[in-house]
């Protein structure tokens, strides 16, 4: 009879004296020794008797000997090569091909080059936006990339409006291709990731000395016990778990699961771009001081996934619009005075928004980005006020200039003079008589009058436009929450995992551990924790020759 016994039961290998009574029945090829080694399944120790019985020997004495094999394990036994075949060839071979096809398809997809290889035609695509105006007129790339003078010698319009280059971040090249990171990152995820993380989770027992001395660290403890070594790796923050003689701890798993936790915060993000590229409204508008406007008359879509809301029929009127100045008199800041009405004229908010405090509200985001001079308000002799239109004009440099026409002759003959006005900003005017020479300057409200070719004038107001950008974009969630995601998870990958490995073996204990991460200071951690494990000091009792039982 074969007995398999798992010691897991019993606190050390060391095997206790027997007494076989009957030696003419039964002879036994056992031969206990304190620090044998271990066979191949985990934990066990072979015991083969072989018994002699007299109905044995009235068999057909073909097999004199009876042997039999008992089983005692913790897990089911695996299937034999024959079992595993007939299994196999249970399916036939097209049913073989399909359950293959997705494996292939997803060794394919997580293939590292592959992914960085998509990640580097994204920056080009994304780089190559920046570069190219979006979402002006055909005209206006006819006129830039023409086809008689190509840029880089090739490239035109025809490639700008074909591939979809003048709205690049919606553009199914651009979109097609973050699809496909996406999935490489969820086949890396399911084909690496998770099957390391279920390693990981694993509680593995070496069965034998040599393979705890096979690890990145290996030492030995030639009087200690297994026990305390676990009491001490508690105590250092380790998930410790014993059987028998073996121990097997680790910490750190966290940092297992960050791998998955980068690529789901990456996947996060790149849905949040999607979805904002696709799905939103976009609108400017420059809206002088006094008027009004609705929303949804500014506001246009950007992809296919833009639906409007209510608050599209939110009509928008413009209060006041102001500036300040450095003491230099440039300009510093600009704010508008905005007030919110719904479609009965009720008045939902009112708030003054200036550069980077935007106004928000039912998912859409007013932004001031701009300003413009739309009239100047004046008396002429007294009579008035009169709006004289500014309009813009073009100077060298980036300084905006404004200017208007006051008539003072017959304004049905050919070749009418007046008064020219120029402005900076709203803060003074310049005069010139008709002649064109410099009269003088004159702030708004300052209420001094000034006379020109016997016209005298007085300078009432100066009034602004707001230049406001308005736009939806469902998609920020997530990419805000999706960056956070990635730092945190970046940072939980930092963590190292490590393991450690112990096997009791008579008053020897053998230690082995291994890290993925901190290399250099794993060994030091653990001399420190293997230095303080206590010493087994044998008692003077035992060391008497009469202490030991018989």
């Amino acid at each position: 009879m074969e007995t398999l016994l798992n010691p897991s039961k019993t606190p050390f290998l060391l095997v206790p004296k027997t007494h076989f009574f009957k030696p003419s029945l039964l002879h036994s090829s056992f031969n206990p020794r304190p620090h044998t080694p271990f066979t191949r399944r985990p934990l066990s120790v072979a015991i083969i008797c072989k018994l002699k019985t007299s109905q044995g020997r009235k068999n057909d004495g073909k097999n004199n000997n009876i042997s039999k094999k008992i089983l005692l394990s913790d897990s089911a036994p695996e299937l034999s090569n024959e079992e595993g075949k007939a299994k196999a060839e249970s399916g036939g071979g097209a049913w073989r091909v399909i359950r293959k096809l997705p494996r292939k398809v997803l060794s394919v997809l997580s293939n590292l080059p592959l992914a960085i290889g998509e990640m580097f035609t994204i920056a080009a695509l994304m780089a190559l936006g920046t570069a190219i105006d979006q979402g002006e007129a055909p005209e206006y790339y006819f006129q830039k990339y023409p086809e008689d003078n190509p840029v880089l010698g090739f490239f035109t319009w025809r490639w700008v409006l074909t591939l979809g280059f003048d709205h690049m971040f919606s553009s199914p090249i651009f979109l097609g291709t973050l699809v496909l990171l996406g999935t490489s990152l969820m086949a890396c995820t399911y084909t690496t990731q998770i099957p390391l993380v279920k390693v990981a989770r694993r509680w593995s027992f070496l069965q034998s000395a040599d393979s705890i001395r096979k690890q990145e660290f290996s030492d030995t403890l030639t009087r200690a016990s297994v026990k305390d070594l676990g009491v001490i790796l508690m105590g250092a923050g380790y998930e410790v778990f014993l059987k028998g003689p073996s121990l097997y701890a680790f910490k750190g798993l966290a940092g297992r699961f960050a791998p998955i936790g980068v690529h789901l915060a990456m996947l996060l993000i790149m849905g949040g771009a999607t979805l904002s590229a696709t799905g939103s409204f976009r609108g400017s508008v420059t809206v002088p001081q006094g008027l009004n406007f609705v929303m949804g008359d500014v506001l246009g879509p950007t992809g296919f996934l833009s639906t409007p809301t209510d608050a599209f029929n939110t009509e928008v009127h413009v209060n006041k619009f102001y500036m300040d100045y450095y003491d230099s008199g440039e300009v510093s800041q600009f704010h508008t005075d905005l007030s919110l009405f719904d479609m009965n004229g009720k008045e939902l908010m009112r708030k003054t928004l200036s550069v980077n405090d935007p106004l928000r509200y039912g998912g859409i985001t007013i932004y001031q980005t701009d300003w413009s001079f739309s009239a100047l308000q004046i008396l002429k002799d007294d009579e008035g006020p009169f709006n004289l239109a500014m309009a813009p004009l073009t100077v060298n440099g980036d300084k905006k200039l404004f200017g208007t026409f006051l008539p003072v002759a017959d304004t049905d003959s050919p070749d009418v003079k007046g008064i020219s006005m120029l402005a900076r900003d709203l803060q003074s005017i310049v005069l010139y008589d008709k002649q064109g020479k410099f009269v003088g300057v004159r702030r708004p409200n300052s209420k001094l009058p000034i006379e020109i070719d016997g016209t005298k004038i007085v300078i009432v107001d100066a009034i602004g436009s707001s230049g406001l950008d308005l736009k939806t974009d469902p998609g920020v969630p997530t990419v805000y929450a999706g960056f956070g995601a990635l730092m945190l998870t970046t940072c939980i990958s930092f963590l190292s995992h490590s393991q450690i490995w112990a096997l009791q073996d008579g008053t020897t204990v053998f230690v082995g551990g291994k890290t993925n991460r901190a290399k250099a200071e794993f060994p030091d951690e653990m001399n420190y924790l293997l230095d303080q494990v206590p010493e087994i000091v044998e008692s003077p009792i035992s060391k008497q020759p009469g202490s030991i039982g018989g």
